[in-house]
């Protein structure tokens, strides 16, 4: 995979209004916390911006690391089944 662009977490932060702003560009989120890995499909079901929050922000009210844009779909959070899939 070609990367366009690599941000740093420590550097630029992602708040709930940023991370609310990205999930606008994407058709699907995939969002990892611990063992679960929930899918959304943003096109068919439009959750309530509390739930999106919940999926993309960690403990801290950023954007959760890693996070990953490919095309319109954007993953939060680190599950090994999940980028293998999309960098297949």
């Amino acid at each position: 995979m070609k990367v366009h662009e690599q941000v740093s977490a420590t550097k630029q932060v992602f708040g709930p209004e940023d991370a609310l702003a990205l999930a606008a560009t994407v058709d699907r989120i995939v969002a990892s916390k611990g063992r679960r890995v929930i899918e959304v499909d943003l096109r068919r079901d439009r959750p309530s911006r509390d739930e999106l929050l919940k999926l993309l922000l960690g403990p801290t009210g950023k954007l959760r690391a890693p996070s990953l844009l490919q095309g319109r779909i954007l993953v939060v959070g680190f599950d090994e089944a999940s980028y293998s899939k999309l960098l297949l």
